[in-house]
């Protein structure tokens, strides 16, 4: 599952993408300082876009830890999204890539391959997210769903980037959640090996 992810895009042209799609966001905690970062990790804190209650087409960007700890402490960095409505609580992670590893294919090689997925016709999207305070404070977490086409030959389960036109949908909790939880076509997420391949990866590519 996804516990590494990118974002290097800076916050200005975010804005301006959301209010491209008339989307109002509000930094009501301030704008957050948000450094190009290659890797984050579960734990770090990062940006998110959260509903508010009662106003579609509204969000808050605000920085939050991605995990919270689950019953027995270990993180909840990803979540199942299967059978359940989310009916409160909805994000948007802010990504432009994300990162997914696949075990050695060669003998006596230890390293696995890094394979980073990025969006085909954008250079920035936004993965399906959920919040709620916990015991270490508010936090996020990534909504999963069963691998599509592009993510299938390296993982059996793959977090959720939404079309653009489906943003305003998830940050309003009337809207059915599995009515915005969907693919996106095959092709839109290509994957590019961080590490070098070994042969039978690189016949893959």
């Amino acid at each position: 599952m996804c516990n590494d992810y990118r974002l290097e895009v800076d916050i200005a042209s975010i804005v301006q993408d959301f209010d491209d799609l008339k989307i109002k966001i509000t930094t009501p905690e301030g704008r957050p300082n948000v450094p190009a970062r290659e890797d984050i990790k579960i734990s770090d804190s990062a940006p998110i876009v959260r509903s508010v209650e009662g106003e579609r087409g509204l969000g808050e960007l605000v920085n939050r830890r991605w995990s919270w700890p689950g019953p027995g402490g270990k993180p909840v960095y990803n979540f199942r999204s299967e059978g359940r409505e989310f009916t409160s609580g909805r994000c948007l992670i802010l990504a432009d890539g994300f990162y997914e590893f696949t075990r050695p294919e060669e003998p006596g090689q230890k390293r696995k391959t890094k394979w980073l997925f990025t969006m085909r016709d954008h250079p920035w999207f936004c993965i399906a997210g959920i919040w709620r305070d916990s015991p270490a404070g508010e936090a996020f977490t990534m909504l999963t769903m069963d691998a599509g086409e592009d993510v299938a030959p390296y993982h059996h389960r793959q977090i959720i980037p939404l079309a653009r036109d489906r943003w305003a949908d998830w940050l309003d909790p009337g809207v059915p959640a599995q009515e915005v939880l969907k693919y996106l076509p095959r092709g839109s997420l290509p994957a590019t090996p961080v590490f070098p391949p070994s042969p039978v990866q690189a016949a893959m590519l």
